[in-house]
C-alpha cells in the first residue's frame, strides 16, 4: 500500500485556501534575484548511498579502525529514521497511554508493523506488544500448550537462564 500523503484535489483546495494558483506562486514574495535558478543537484540516492559518499570523504580525514568487539557489535549500516523512531518514548518503554489520543499514534505502529511482519514472514499472526523478550517466549510457549494442547514445552539450554526463570513462573500454575 503506497502513502501519499494528499491527493491533487486536496492539495488544489489547500492552494486556493491560501489565495494561490500554484505552489510556485507561494514564493513569490521572495525577489527573484534571490531564488536560485537551478539546484544543479545530482540524481536522487537512498540514505545508504549518500553516508557512503560522506564516509569516503571522512575517510580521507583518518585511517578506519577494525572493530573488536564481538557479541553483536560490528560495523553495518542504520538508517537514520531507526535512531529517529527508537528515540520516542513510547517505542523504549513498555508503558502506553491511557489516554487513545496519546497513544493512537504507538497503537498504529504497532498494528502496522504486525501486519506487515505477518505479510513479510507469511504467518497467520504476530505480536509486538510484549514488555520485553522473556515474557514473549513464556506467551508463545503458553500458546502452544494451548493450541496443542499438549502438557510439555521443551527450552533449549542455550536460552538466556532468566528468560528460562520467566518460563517456570508462567507455567507455575
Amino acid at each position: 500500500m503506497g502513502y501519499i500523503p494528499h491527493t491533487p484535489e486536496q492539495r488544489d483546495a489547500m492552494l486556493a485556501a491560501c489565495g494561490v494558483d500554484a505552489l510556485s506562486d507561494l514564493f513569490d514574495c521572495i525577489p527573484a534575484g534571490l531564488r536560485p535558478a537551478s539546484f544543479d543537484l545530482p540524481p536522487p540516492m537512498s540514505e545508504l548511498e549518500v553516508t557512503e559518499i560522506f564516509r569516503e570523504l571522512a575517510d580521507k580525514n583518518y585511517s578506519q579502525l577494525t572493530n573488536f568487539l564481538g557479541g553483536g557489535f560490528y560495523d553495518h549500516f542504520i538508517p537514520a529514521a531507526v535512531d529517529a523512531l527508537a528515540s520516542r518514548s513510547e517505542f523504549y518503554t513498555a508503558y502506553t497511554p491511557y489516554q487513545p489520543e496519546m497513544s493512537q499514534g504507538t497503537l498504529q505502529a504497532v498494528y502496522e508493523y504486525q501486519t506487515f511482519t505477518t505479510r513479510l514472514l507469511g504467518l497467520d499472526v504476530a505480536n509486538a506488544s510484549m514488555y520485553d523478550g522473556a515474557s514473549s517466549l513464556a506467551e508463545a510457549l503458553l500458546m502452544s500448550v494451548r493450541i496443542t494442547r499438549r502438557k510439555k514445552v521443551a527450552i533449549s539450554r542455550l536460552i538466556h537462564p532468566l528468560y528460562r526463570q520467566v518460563v517456570r513462573t508462567y507455567f507455575a500454575p
